[in-house]
């Protein structure tokens, strides 16, 4: 039985896209800033599937390639993991999130108190990291939540989970998501936190609680033609689990990684969608060049182990769905193209060129299981398996 595997990389960006001016200021480039800044990768595994041919990266040097590479074009508008998943699922966001980079009006707000029965602090774009050093000690205080934002349409509640059990957190963000679909916020995100003023850490207890998905993506299409499917890390916030066989939660990448591996092993899931999020999450948002590079090279050492353990008939696909270039003075995510890497065991190296959408990738995995379909794009499927 043939699967297909894909992982996206959160975050990873290879350089400006067409319309970058609209969403930052020019001159990203996530994966090539940051091995620079560090003066050199080491990514053998990457650089085996083509990485340094999309972009230029400091310490590769594309010798002996074994996979297919190329690079995606954003089409969706935002610039968010929402809508880069679903744009790599099949479907371009033609509809825009709403954003409130200034907080968030006093009408959503009162909305919500009365709802949740709780009062909020901060309201205002900001750093994760950086707001709860500033407001977790009033937070203690008062339990009153703490609420932020960011470039993308982000509703974000922070709370210690002495303060706030992580079951009512997660509550009150549902009861948030529910108010919160008519104004078109993209996602409400739990932020549990814990520790001591001065040492608060934020956990992987985080959840998104995402806008339900279009009609139209390849999980729907796997699902309603008897595939399987599993979802590993943020992929069940992104999309619900309706068309999902099963979903993993996450304690970060490298147990992403162990996850994906095991189960290849153990079980026989036809479609295996994966998000590794620290890269963007705890390096990109936090403009730390030096974290992302250790980041990418732990996904780096599972890449090697996952290469050697899928079967000849396996698609191995890899990409990103924006970019968060952690060298450019600012936190939010960068419009970028992203890579695509494309391995399969019986196929050679092939120049994939840059893609018109992200959806090209839903396009693929369709074509890959033979399947009819609606979804705007090109399969590559062709060019990499004869």
């Amino acid at each position: 039985m043939k699967k297909c595997i894909l992982v996206v990389v959160d975050s990873l960006g290879c350089g400006d896209a067409p319309d970058a001016s609209k969403y930052n200021k020019l001159g990203a480039n996530t994966v090539k800033n940051v091995s620079v800044k560090v003066n050199g990768l080491a990514l053998p595994n990457f650089d085996l599937l083509g990485l340094n041919e999309v972009t230029e990266i400091k310490g590769l040097n594309s010798k002996n390639i074994r996979g297919s590479y190329g690079k995606l074009t954003p089409r969706s508008i935002n610039n968010d993991s929402t809508t880069g998943h679903w744009e790599l699922a099949g479907v371009v966001s033609e509809n825009a999130f709403t954003l409130y980079p200034d907080g968030f009006p006093e009408e959503i707000i009162s909305e919500i108190v009365k709802e949740t029965n709780y009062e909020f602090i901060g309201n205002k774009h900001a750093s994760g990291t950086e707001i709860i050093a500033e407001l977790g000690g009033e937070h203690l205080e008062s339990k009153k939540l703490i609420l932020y934002t960011s470039g993308d349409s982000v509703f974000q509640i922070a709370a210690h989970e002495d303060i706030i059990s992580l079951k009512e957190l997660y509550i009150i963000c549902s009861i948030a998501r529910n108010i919160l679909d008519k104004y078109r916020i993209g996602r409400v995100i739990a932020r549990p936190f814990i520790g001591n003023e001065g040492k608060f850490i934020r956990t992987y207890d985080r959840k998104d609680f995402g806008m339900s998905p279009p009609e139209g993506t390849i999980l729907q299409l796997l699902s309603e033609n008897g595939y399987s499917t599993l979802g590993i890390g943020k992929i069940m916030d992104l999309f619900g689990t309706n068309y999902l066989s099963q979903y993993m939660h996450t304690e970060g990448d490298e147990d992403g990684m162990r996850i994906l591996i095991k189960s290849l092993n153990a079980d026989n899931y036809d479609f295996t969608f994966v998000n590794l999020v620290d890269c963007d999450m705890l390096y990109g948002h936090r403009e730390d060049p030096k974290g992302y590079a250790k980041g990418l090279e732990l996904i780096d050492k599972y890449l090697g182990i996952l290469i050697n353990q899928i079967d000849k008939d396996d698609l191995l696909l890899i990409t990103g769905d924006h970019g968060n270039d952690p060298t450019d003075g600012d936190t939010d995510h960068t419009r970028e193209y992203v890579p695509i890497l494309a391995y399969n065991k019986q196929s050679g190296s092939v120049d994939l060129n840059t893609r018109a959408s992200f959806t090209d990738v839903g396009k693929t995995i369709a074509d890959f299981f033979n399947l009819k379909n609606n979804i705007y794009g090109t399969s590559f499927l062709k060019k990499i398996i004869k």
